[in-house]
């Protein structure tokens, strides 16, 4: 920022590209500068934008609808700078489309046409080494945020990696307009201020006349971004422009500023800021070990933390729990004390009547099925709660699609006197009603999710902003092998029951350990809970098996391992089902708990180095499996399961009768029965399985 902000506060403003239409954007951003804004951030449309509130979500839909990308983000600003915009402009979003687009190239391109830095939510310090490298060598700046959540030895740690200025959020949440300005403002712009000199641009929540000159008392710049995207929602088209510069110039004081600024030398008057790379800071490495993981938060290139600000520290704090229960006999001890209430040991049993039918390998089934629940969720449910009292945290959030980690969720929340949010994507309450009264039974409060293709994917995004909001007294209590380390660490050794005392019943009743291991994939957990303990018998073949929907050659399915790629997704770096922008697509399976367009990272780990091999079961395979256990075992599994159960039926045969197949039975499937009778019509003729009366 240049010289200016000495004189007043700087007005950073914020829109999403191409909202409420692309052909709008150039005229936008000129009218924002005519109007008094200093900086633009300008706002790259995502699926699945976690820290935004719901006036900037629906603009990144909106603009997702008019096929808005970087590319054309790239134009706006170029167009603009042809037509004499001045102010500096700042890319803002998420890391996944920036991901895909290429760093360097991003870079490259941002120089050419005269972007001059990047904020980008998801991305902290000890992700970015990489896009901070480039950065340097072509002058563009990398923002940094803090939020309220921020402790003093990382804000300390933060001031080192900011070679511009710094974006402060100014209230724990998501961005959107408030009636009033954060009470603890000024008291974390102190804080900030014990560590660096650099200027400070607060935002979230700043609508009117008031709440900038409010902010303005203790920081050098002013953000605002939500109220900005509701005029242009509310103006005429045509009006556009000229609307949000009548707006930007009441809120910023513009005729205020004219005058002020006449005070001093034209020259310096006139001039927009600028953002000018701080040398002495852009060399600086990640090299804090109090801010690095204790352990590794990584499986390959796979995992990672890419979280938004506020939520740092307190995924420090649960690494720091987790390993130290991980090392403490008492911790276990208490884990293991529930064990009669969770129903451990689960039984292994020889499915004789399935493998007569299937012929070849024995097939054996680990009964998780018969676990308090219903399912394998509830190990894990334990698990977290433990941690979460050792931390002190009253208040448990959790996502489901299914339903059985939001019942297995809500069932630990009532043993353990805890507070209990679940959140749901809306189709999903549709399809598994029986589990949501399940939870409200249980006392949980159960959260319909409206957004997006309303399924696991939008009701992890709805958790998560919840948890930012939320963070000082709330756990997150993630139900699958997924999200920011150390979740799917922590998640797999909570799960790793499953395997380990599948191992010791196989050698007990089968004499050896088995030859091949199958399990469902969604997120993972069942399966990497099964396959972990077994992770160094070599002999032993890993089957991860992911719902084909339609068919992976169709865009109705949900098998990311078999048919996606590499990128970022709900704080970890993984496979995922994306177009070429990196944009999430949607996802289908006649199971509610397999339709999530990600994996866990350890699952992507262990596809990529050949350890385990990932197929894909369609809609129709999946019933035949559901069928067939039903029929010859009297066990009713649950829909995510069959897909196991029916690629056992593939495998067995091409197998010796002396081999033999472990498959986890994940859970039971009384809560799938309404979503088989409606899928029965469609595909019951070809499968010759028809239950009318």
């Amino acid at each position: 920022m240049s010289d200016l902000i000495r004189q007043r506060p700087v007005f950073v403003a914020f829109i999403t590209a191409g909202y409420p239409e692309p052909e709008d954007c150039v005229e936008i951003l000129l009218g924002l500068e005519e109007g008094g804004a200093d900086i633009i951030e300008l706002g790259i449309p995502f699926t699945d934008p976690l820290a935004d509130g719901p006036v900037i979500q629906e603009s990144s839909n909106v603009a997702l609808e008019h096929k808005v990308d970087i590319p054309q983000c790239l134009s706006f600003v170029s167009q603009a700078r042809a037509r004499g915009l001045k102010a500096p402009v700042i890319f803002m979003g998420y890391y996944n489309p920036i991901l895909s687009y290429g760093e360097e190239k991003i870079v490259e391109d941002c120089k050419k046409v005269g972007i001059n830095g990047f904020i980008v939510v998801d991305l902290p310090p000890e992700e970015c080494d990489n896009l901070r490298e480039i950065c340097t060598r072509y002058g563009l700046s990398y923002i940094p945020l803090m939020a309220p959540s921020t402790t003093d030895s990382r804000i300390k740690h933060l001031a080192h990696f900011s070679d511009s200025f710094i974006y402060v959020v100014s209230r724990l949440g998501t961005t959107g307009f408030r009636d009033h300005v954060d009470k603890g403002l000024p008291n974390l712009i102190s804080r900030i201020r014990k560590y660096t000199d650099l200027p400070l641009a607060v935002g979230f929540g700043v609508t009117t006349r008031e709440h900038f000159k409010s902010v303005a008392l203790h920081a050098e710049g002013v953000v605002i971004g939500s109220k900005i995207i509701n005029v242009l929602k509310e103006a005429e088209k045509g009006k556009r422009a000229e609307l949000v510069k009548s707006y930007v110039s009441q809120v910023c004081g513009l005729s205020e500023r004219n005058q002020l600024e006449n005070k001093f030398d034209n020259e310096n008057a006139n001039k927009s800021p600028t953002i000018q790379s701080n040398e002495s800071n852009l060399g600086i490495s990640n090299e804090d070990e109090s801010m690095q993981p204790i352990i590794s938060a990584r499986f390959g290139e796979f995992g990672g933390q890419y979280i938004p600000e506020a939520l740092f520290d307190c995924i420090q704090e649960l690494e720091k729990a987790f390993v130290l229960a991980k090392d403490d006999p008492k911790f276990w001890e208490e884990f293991r004390s529930y064990y009669d209430y969770m129903g451990r040991e689960s039984q292994l049993q020889f499915a004789n009547r399935l493998t007569e039918h299937v012929g070849g390998a024995k097939i054996w089934l680990k009964r998780e099925d018969l676990n308090h629940t219903g399912s394998h969720k509830i190990n894990n449910a334990i698990g977290q709660a433990l941690l979460a009292k050792r931390i002190g945290k009253k208040r448990i959030i959790a996502e489901t699609g299914a339903g059985q980690h939001g019942v297995a969720t809500a069932t630990v929340c009532a043993k353990f006197g805890f507070e209990c949010v679940i959140y749901m994507g809306s189709e999903d309450v549709r399809r598994q009603a029986l589990n949501v009264f399940r939870m409200r039974l249980l006392g949980a409060k159960v959260v319909s999710v409206n957004s997006g293709s309303k399924t696991l994917k939008d009701a992890i995004n709805e958790a998560m902003r919840d948890w930012v909001t939320n963070v000082s007294d709330t756990h997150y209590l993630v139900g699958s092998a997924i999200g920011p380390h150390p979740f799917p660490t922590l998640v797999r050794e909570f799960q790793s029951v499953i395997g380990k005392e599948a191992r010791k019943q196989m050698l007990q009743k089968a004499g050896k350990l088995p030859d091949v291991v199958i399990a469902c994939v969604g997120g993972g957990s069942n399966a990497i809970g099964t396959f972990y303990p077994f992770i160094n018998d070599q002999n032993v073949k890993f089957i991860g098996v992911e719902a084909g929907g339609d068919g992976i050659d169709t865009e109705f399915h949900s098998a990311t391992l078999s048919a996606g790629t590499p990128g970022v997704l709900h704080g970890t770096r993984t496979y995922l089902l994306q177009d070429d922008k990196g944009q999430i697509k949607s996802t289908h399976s006649i199971s509610a708990g397999l339709d999530y367009p990600g994996v866990g990272p350890e699952h992507a780990w262990l596809k990529n180095i050949g350890r385990a091999e990932y197929s894909a079961v369609t809609d129709k395979e999946a019933l035949i499996g559901f069928r067939k256990l039903s029929e010859l075992e009297g066990i009713i599994p649950a829909l995510e399961t069959s897909h196991a159960i029916y690629q056992a039926l593939i495998v067995a045969p091409k197998m010796r009768k002396d081999q033999d197949i472990l498959i986890c039975l994940s859970g039971r499937g009384d809560k799938d029965v309404q979503t088989v009778a409606e899928f029965l019509p469609k595909y019951g003729p070809s499968i010759g399985w028809d239950l009318r009366f």
